[in-house]
């Protein structure tokens, strides 16, 4: 078996066609995999599965730590091609591959000593769980950071003894082939698989029986129907869908500081992020002050050429379509807000004003360089807002006051809550999302207990052999007792002494 499944050669070709965003010129076409290689790739991965859960876990992470050589070698090759797929800069493609290579490395030292616990029982027995692999795994990843959110998916996957088949986003296909042929040669045949498709081939994917788990980076429509699908196969899901991360601002802290780090939440990756800053609320205290300094910040980017494309014309024309519908029901763009002229998917960084909690800016997911801004007259009015919604992937409170920032811990329905820093975290961090937003941990040490399963052992000591006629165990003689010959008389048939 291939590591790239495609379709078969006498079937109708359905194919993936990418253009350039930044130029609008034709980057290549790919076939989507068909029905009937799909469940040849699920039985291929169910084969190779036997052999690789025996490897023993050091094994699985020497071969994670070869892939993430394979990785550093081919970074300049998968760099260039996920600029050309998905418009993202050069340099911001090498900091992802970059640490794509570096969680492979982490899960190849985790492998090994994932342990399992000792239970306290009787003193004579030995109680311990074991973590056993769940079997196939199927790993659906995103466009935005795909090199690395597909390593830390498939490193946990691979060193805990699952196979995997990995579909790349429809948006990224030539990338995510690409990356099966440089990680795949790291180990046995069929142990990673690549199928290539869009929306169809996932859900295909998600319906085999054969499958065990199944990893989703993506929207929230997309994971609820995988979490649909799995109630039929049985298959254990962890998801990572959409936000609309709030960033409440407090009214004591430095208005141009608190611009900075929404202008960083917001138009960083031209606000393509799953985290993204996607709706401000800020104290009227200083609004004035920080929406001015905002403003400055999205002009900035604006005029030095600072901000990439987004990843296609459909996704450009959906963010226009949001801020156009805020715009009609009173928000004021005072940077940004209309599609320029020119090739490409385009889009400058966007600040509105005036915005209202019924606007769909505000309440739906906005995949685009957009700071939505809500003036609030106190923080609690802010902080119900913010912990509103169907969302719960991440929020940031930007505040000097220590009650406040636990007073918005303690209600923000999400994952992750970020105080006075809208990126960054310790390393192996791991969060569960809330809502719309998914379930189950998708990175960290964490991760590793998601794809198994724990089984519990239990091994009490045998009882003792009972005793025999002479007081001993049957069949033993005391060490002061001298075993009578063994001369074929029956007992009954010696002579007495």
């Amino acid at each position: 078996m291939s590591a790239i499944v495609q379709r078969s050669r006498n079937s109708a070709m359905e194919m993936l066609s990418i253009s350039d965003p930044r130029t609008g010129e034709h980057v290549g076409a790919l076939p989507e995999a068909a029905p009937l290689a799909v469940r040849r790739a699920v039985n291929a991965s169910r084969a190779a599965q036997r052999d690789w859960s025996a490897t023993p876990p050091a094994g699985r992470g020497a071969c994670l730590r070869a892939a993430a050589r394979a990785l550093t070698e081919a970074a300049p090759e998968l760099a260039e091609m996920n600029s050309r797929e998905t418009g993202r800069p050069v340099e911001e493609a090498l900091a992802g591959i970059a640490a794509g290579a570096a969680t492979l490395e982490q899960y190849a030292e985790l492998g090994p000593v994932h342990r399992g616990h000792s239970l306290r029982g009787d003193s004579l027995a030995a109680d311990y769980t074991v973590a056993e692999p769940r079997g196939v795994a199927v790993l659906l990843t995103p466009w935005n950071d795909p090199v690395a959110v597909a390593c830390g998916l498939i490193g946990a996957a691979l060193v805990t003894g699952n196979t995997v088949l990995h579909k790349p986003s429809e948006r990224c296909p030539h990338l995510g082939v690409m990356l099966g042929e440089v990680l795949a040669p790291a180990f046995p045949p069929d142990v990673l698989i690549t199928v290539t498709g869009g929306a169809g081939v996932g859900a295909l994917l998600t319906e085999q029986s054969g499958v065990s788990v199944v990893a989703h980076v993506g929207s929230s429509a997309a994971g609820q129907r995988i979490a649909r699908a799995s109630t039929l196969t049985g298959a254990h899901v962890i998801r990572e869908n959409g936000g609309n991360d709030p960033l409440l601002v407090d009214d004591d802290v430095d208005p141009v500081w608190a611009a900075r780090q929404a202008a960083l939440g917001a138009f960083s990756n031209s606000g393509q992020i799953c985290t993204s800053v996607e709706r401000i609320y800020v104290h009227r205290c200083i609004a004035d002050s920080f929406c001015a300094a905002l403003e400055q910040e999205a002009r900035r980017r604006n005029r030095d050429g600072a901000m990439a494309p987004l990843v296609d014309v459909a996704m450009r024309d959906a963010v226009q379509r949001q801020v156009a519908e805020a715009l009609q029901l009173g928000a004021r763009a005072v940077e940004g807000g209309a599609v320029p002229d020119g090739p490409g998917a385009h889009y400058p960084a966007t600040v509105l004003l005036d915005c209202t909690a019924g606007m769909d800016i505000m309440v739906d997911e906005t995949f685009g360089p957009v700071a939505p801004v809500q003036v609030v007259d106190t923080f609690d009015e802010g902080l119900r807002l913010a912990a509103s919604g169907r969302y719960g992937l991440a929020a940031t409170v930007l505040t000097g006051r220590i009650g406040h920032a636990q007073q918005a811990i303690a209600a923000l329905p999400v994952g992750t809550v970020k105080v006075n820093e809208v990126f960054g975290g310790a390393p192996g961090g791991a969060a569960q999302p809330r809502g719309e937003s998914g379930s189950g941990f998708g990175y960290g040490p964490e991760l590793l207990n998601e794809f198994t399963r724990v089984k519990v052992v239990h091994i009490a000591a045998p009882p003792l052999a009972s005793p025999g006629p002479t007081g001993t165990a049957d069949g033993d003689f005391d060490d002061d007792v001298e075993a009578a010959p063994d001369d074929g008389v029956p007992d009954g048939g010696r002579p007495k002494s």
